[in-house]
């Protein structure tokens, strides 16, 4: 399975003669590569090029004098296989922004309604116009509503709109848009889970912390998110349990109490205590969510948060043990 797309740096020069010998012509012969005009300008001393496929795939190359970039959602030509690969923060300025518009466009032309969600676009273009999960991961979008029940897709897409407009996570774009996978098929569990750790990014924001992913501990793992402000620094772990129906759990009280029970067993008996549990049951019906704030049940974590977000921007929970996060900002608290 192909990653979300980076950038391939080739430290040398290429002449227009190089680019067509090594980059179009075994492309042609492959997949029927065809070099078309760019469509927009880069700017400084770069010279662009855009190669598009027969099957739908897509390649660009930015050259100077003195090195060049690749990056497509297609094979890679030979000549490039031996480059270093680097992502977009990484390349310079003039290439990264060249590379968004052209990409942008184009996913924009393929998927029309997504041109109204700027900041979605951008934020999961490197899995959008993936090689392989290009399709998939937009249908999570289009036609599963990124995991929301009972739901359509522009009022679920507008709830992350919202949040990935205030940048807090921007740079760490390409690891966490990575979540979203790039498999050929939609595996609305995974994505699901996936887009829950943007919920929990959200309830921490909203609630005046500053989030830090993917916070690397002693036994060798990684929790979700660091929480901080003056006065908090504290480790938060999220995991998302799958609906009564798509799971052999008795009910929706056993498939929270499940659910964390194995992420309890497993990562946080690692880590030895100390970090919040996050259990997002954002994947529930209402029937299902009312069960579980009804009752309320133990996850056999201590301290822990349960709750439910919905895409009108509405989230309740309840909190097990002292959980040291103030959060009534960020959900509206049962207890």
């Amino acid at each position: 399975m192909a990653r979300p797309l980076r950038f391939r740096y080739s430290p040398t020069f290429w002449s227009e003669q190089r680019v067509r010998q090594e980059i179009l012509q075994p492309l042609r012969s492959n997949i029927g590569a065809r070099a078309v005009t760019p469509r927009f300008e880069i700017g400084a001393n770069w010279e662009t090029h855009r190669f598009e496929m027969q099957n739908g795939d897509l390649a660009l190359f930015a050259r100077n004098d003195e090195e060049a970039y690749w990056m497509g959602n297609t094979e890679t030509p030979s000549s490039l296989w031996r480059t270093d690969k680097f992502g977009w923060q990484s390349v310079p300025h003039h290439v990264a922004r060249w590379s968004k518009r052209e990409l942008l466009a184009t996913l924009h032309e393929e998927d029309p309604w997504l041109a109204d969600y700027p900041h979605i676009s951008w934020y999961f273009l490197p899995v959008f116009m993936s090689k392989d999960g290009r399709e998939s991961t937009r249908a999570f979008f289009r036609e599963h509503a990124a995991g929301f029940p009972d739901a359509g897709r522009r009022e679920t897409t507008r709830f992350f709109e919202d949040f990935f407009k205030t940048g807090v996570l921007d740079e760490y774009r390409h690891v966490m848009s990575g979540k979203l996978g790039t498999s050929d098929h939609v595996d609305r569990v995974r994505m699901s889970a996936a887009m829950g750790e943007f919920i929990a990014a959200k309830i921490l924001t909203d609630a005046d912390y500053e989030v830090v992913p993917e916070i690397e501990v002693t036994t060798g793992h990684s929790l979700d998110f660091r929480a901080k402000d003056d006065e908090t620094n504290v480790l938060v772990e999220v995991t998302r349990p799958q609906p009564p129906a798509n799971r052999a759990a008795a009910g929706p009280v056993a498939a929270v109490r499940d659910t964390a029970e194995t992420k309890v067993n497993g990562q946080l008996a690692e880590h030895g205590g100390g970090a919040v549990l996050f259990v997002d049951c954002s994947s529930f019906r209402d029937d299902e969510w009312n069960a579980v704030r009804g009752e309320q049940p133990d996850v056999r974590h201590r301290p822990a948060v349960v709750y439910r977000a919905r895409p009108n921007g509405r989230v309740e929970g309840y909190r097990k043990g002292s959980v040291p996060l103030e959060l009534a900002d960020g959900l509206e608290l049962l207890d």
